[in-house]
C-alpha cells in the first residue's frame, strides 16, 4: 500500500446552511495538517451532497466552491432522497472523480474530524475498510440510546453481524468503491454492505461531540424506515421465523383438540373456556397482522426493487 494517497472526503447535507460553511473549513484544516505529515496528495478534495434541502445550504456549496476550487466538489440533488442515497451518491461520485480512498461524516461533525488521519493509517497499513464505532452514546436520548442498542443486537440475531455503535463514518478504499458499483439494488443498506463484501476491515473509536447549531434531520421514523430497509435487505431471518410460528401454533391447535376430546368423550365434562377462547382469537388475530406486516416489508422490498428507478437524480454538479 502506498504510504500517501489521495482522499475524497462525502458530507451529506440536508437543510445545514447553520453549518456546512464551519464544517467545510474545519475539514479544510484537518486535510491541510494530514497533507502536511505526507500521507495524502495536496488534490484531496471534500465532496458535499445536497439532498434536495430547502435552505441556503446548495448556495453555500456554490460559494465555497469559488473559494476554494477543486478542494470543494459537490452535487445537488433535485429533491430529497435520504441520507443513504445521498451517501452513495458521494460514494459513486468520487470514485468517477478519482481517489484512492474516501471517508465519509456527517455535516453536523458531531463525530471526531481528528479520527480522520487514524482511518488513513489504517488504510496504509492494508485495511479497505476502516470503520468508525462510537466510545459511547451520551449524546443520544435514553430512548433513541437503548432502541439503537436493540437494533444492533436484533441485526447480530438475524446474521447480519454489525458491531454495536458503528456509524457511517468510515473510510473505505477504492477496491471497496469498485465492488459498490457493482451492487444495484435501491434500498441498499450500507452498513451491512461494508460488512458483507468481506473485505479487510479495521475499526476506530471516536468520541462524539454535541451538536453545536441547527437539529438532526434523522427522527423516530427516519430511524425506523433505515432499520427496517436494514433489516429486510440482509436476512430473511423474519420471514423463517413466520413460518416456524405457523408450525408451533398448528402443533398447538392439535393439542388443544386433543384436550377438548378428552375432557368431551373421556371425562365427559364440557369442555369450558370460552374466555380463553377469546383471548386466543385476539392474540392470533394480531400475530397473523403482525405477520402479515413483516411480509409487507419484504414486498415493499421487492415492489422498490423490481421498477429499477434511479437511486437518485442530480440536478446541478460542481467539479
Amino acid at each position: 500500500m502506498s504510504e500517501i494517497s489521495k482522499l475524497a472526503i462525502i458530507i451529506p447535507c440536508f437543510n445545514e446552511e447553520l453549518v456546512v460553511k464551519s464544517t467545510v473549513e474545519t475539514l479544510l484544516s484537518v486535510l491541510d495538517n494530514i497533507i502536511s505529515k505526507g500521507k495524502i496528495t495536496q488534490d484531496s478534495y471534500i465532496y458535499l451532497v445536497d439532498d434536495g434541502s430547502k435552505d441556503r445550504t446548495w448556495s453555500i456549496i456554490e460559494d465555497l466552491h469559488k473559494t476554494y476550487g477543486e478542494r470543494v466538489k459537490g452535487t445537488k440533488f433535485i429533491r430529497n432522497y435520504g441520507n443513504q442515497k445521498a451517501l452513495i451518491a458521494g460514494l459513486e461520485s468520487v470514485r468517477e472523480i478519482g481517489c484512492d480512498c474516501a471517508v465519509s461524516i456527517d455535516a453536523d461533525l458531531q463525530q471526531d474530524e481528528n479520527a480522520i488521519e487514524t482511518f488513513i493509517d489504517e488504510f496504509h497499513k492494508g485495511a479497505d475498510i476502516v470503520s468508525g464505532i462510537r466510545n459511547d452514546r451520551k449524546t443520544d436520548s435514553f430512548f433513541k440510546k437503548y432502541t439503537a442498542l436493540c437494533f444492533y443486537k436484533l441485526m447480530n440475531i438475524l446474521g447480519v453481524k454489525i458491531p454495536p455503535n458503528h456509524s457511517d463514518f468510515r473510510l473505505v478504499s477504492r477496491h471497496a468503491l469498485d465492488i459498490l458499483e457493482k451492487y444495484k439494488e435501491e434500498g441498499l443498506f450500507l452498513r451491512g454492505f461494508f460488512h458483507e463484501i468481506g473485505l479487510k476491515t479495521s475499526y476506530v473509536h471516536f468520541n462524539v461531540k454535541p451538536r453545536a447549531l441547527g437539529s438532526s434531520k434523522f427522527n423516530f421514523f427516519s430511524l425506523t424506515s433505515l432499520a427496517l430497509n436494514g433489516i429486510t435487505a440482509f436476512s430473511i431471518v423474519p420471514l423463517r421465523i413466520i413460518a416456524a410460528c405457523g408450525v408451533i401454533t398448528m402443533l398447538g391447535s392439535f393439542i388443544l383438540a386433543l384436550e377438548v376430546l378428552l375432557e368431551k368423550y373421556i371425562l365427559h365434562t364440557t369442555p369450558s373456556g370460552w374466555a380463553t377462547l377469546v383471548i386466543l382469537l385476539a392474540f392470533f388475530g394480531g400475530l397473523q397482522i403482525f405477520c402479515l406486516g413483516i411480509i409487507g416489508e419484504y414486498l415493499g422490498q421487492i415492489f422498490n426493487e423490481v421498477k429499477a428507478r434511479p437511486r437518485y437524480i442530480k440536478g446541478i454538479e460542481l467539479k
